[in-house]
């Protein structure tokens, strides 16, 4: 049981009649949800999907993401997943590079259309689309038999992640290695088929479809989704659904733990990472609930460490936690984290020399994250090597927004570095050296506006004379964000 397909037809074998998939209305048991999967599997294969072909979702999280991809991928293609805060041009550029044969689109997601902004914006568009519309119950498909051969080494899934050059690189993981991510999260969690998981996480995400879908199809967990994050609805979707599982960034708890007789019972399992997770934080959650652990990982290795249950709270809010999934760590030259193992990832797609300057010669992935390993194996992670910050949970390269910048008429050049925020961890800031002095802050945040994902964009910018740099040039970054 090396494939997802394969993973997807046992789940229904083993766990059945058992209830696999809740989404408002929608409820399917594991058999039914084979079912359907196969069913999508048949729309692919149809459309003229043949396997090694990339299959693109750019969609909410709800039942249609979940059918989608396990159909695709059972269809023999490779999954492309997009943000759904991208931009046309950002969607389009991914959509070019990968060559996608299709696209399965939310066609209204957060007020917007996007596959009519592609159009619009006179972007090329894969042969055959599935529109989506997320709030509407999936339309029963007829069963379907695709007799199409799946490997464990083949690319399962190619996930986009920024790179300090400013352009975006595809991480190509096989599906040995996507089962295998997925299924030593689930032992790290202790994962049952007891278990009911609110994925909030978005499914774009690694942590979202692998720690999430794919954790779920591994153990017959429920899988219950949630489009967009809202503390209100979360609570009453634990309390409603009897949940016992959710993972999330700090501010997920946070916000929920504050709201009024607010009633998280029947969680068992929280993880948490992605930001600084305050001691006093990791306490309250283990009073109100259970198990909290915190984990560390990126797109090109998913799953690196991760604590256990019955960590303290201290280890559980200042480390990340051991080796996870096979993963071998040490701490390299300039305290940066290195990771080797079975699951890092197959490389970059048609970018060798970025590969080879992220894996080296022996295997060893460079993070570019500065830690520290304590006594008991536990890794912290103190900085950063490269100026990447998280922003709501998203890793955010300032490369990236500095070339949008240079776009802008007027804008000599710019810096951009994460602040401290109080809601969303760390946001944008940039320091822009302008030509005259018609510029304003708010030209510069509409251009920003046309280019990015919101989560992207600067939430701050100052004009400066000039950008501090040592004696070869280089800009101090470490300057501007004291």
């Amino acid at each position: 049981m090396d494939t997802i397909p394969a993973a997807v037809e046992d789940a229904a074998r083993r766990f059945g009649a058992a209830e696999a998939l809740v989404d408002g209305p929608v409820r399917m048991s594991w058999r039914e949800l084979h079912e359907q999967v196969l069913a999508a599997a048949g729309l692919f294969v149809g459309g003229g999907v043949r396997p090694g072909d990339r299959v693109a979702i750019c969609a909410p999280n709800t039942h249609h993401w979940v059918l989608m991809a396990l159909g695709a991928l059972s269809a023999g293609a490779t999954l492309v997943p997009l943000n759904t805060r991208f931009t046309a041009p950002e969607t389009a550029d991914i959509l070019d590079r990968t060559a996608a044969k299709a696209l399965v689109v939310a066609d209204d997601f957060l007020g917007r259309d996007r596959l009519a902004e592609l159009r619009a914006g006179g972007h090329r568009v894969p042969e055959l689309v599935l529109p989506l519309s997320p709030g509407t119950p999936w339309r029963t498909l007829e069963p379907s038999t695709v007799d199409v051969e799946v490997g464990p080494d083949d690319v399962s899934d190619i996930l986009f992640t920024s790179g300090t050059t400013g352009r975006s690189k595809g991480a190509m993981s096989a599906h040995r290695q996507a089962l295998a991510v997925a299924r030593a999260w689930a032992e790290r969690g202790e994962v049952t088929s007891a278990d009911r998981y609110l994925v909030i996480n978005p499914f774009f995400h690694s942590f979202g479809y692998k720690a999430g879908i794919l954790a779920c199809v591994l153990t017959g967990a429920t899988i219950v989704p949630q489009a967009v994050y809202d503390a209100a609805q979360a609570a009453t979707l634990v309390h409603d659904e009897r949940i016992t599982v959710m993972p999330g960034a700090p501010t997920i708890f946070q916000t929920m733990l504050d709201l009024p007789d607010v009633n998280l019972k029947t969680l068992r399992l929280a993880v948490t990472g992605a930001a600084v997770v305050p001691v006093p934080l990791v306490e309250r959650m283990q009073a109100e609930f259970g198990t909290v652990l915190t984990a560390y990982g990126l797109t090109e290795a998913v799953v690196a460490t991760m604590c256990t249950p019955g960590d303290d709270a201290r280890t559980v809010a200042t480390t990340c936690g051991r080796p996870a999934a096979d993963m071998e760590l040490r701490i390299g030259d300039q305290d940066e984290v290195l990771l080797r193992g079975p699951n890092v990832m197959l490389g970059y797609l048609d970018d060798p020399e970025a590969t080879s300057a992220a894996i080296d010669a022996d295997g060893w992935l460079h993070t570019g994250d500065v830690g520290r390993v304590d006594e008991h194996g536990n890794l912290s992670i103190t900085d950063r090597l490269k100026d990447m910050y998280i922003c709501g949970g998203f890793n955010v390269y300032p490369a990236e927004v500095e070339q949008a910048l240079a776009r802008l008429p007027g804008v000599v050049e710019s810096a951009v570095v994460g602040v401290p925020d109080e809601r969303l961890g760390e946001v944008g800031k940039a320091f822009v050296v302008r030509r005259g002095t018609e510029l304003s802050i708010e030209d510069v945040l509409a251009h920003c506006k046309t280019l990015l994902a919101n989560y992207k964009m600067p939430r701050q910018v100052e004009f400066v004379d000039q950008l501090p740099r040592n004696a070869s040039g280089k800009v101090l970054k470490i300057q501007l964000r004291r």
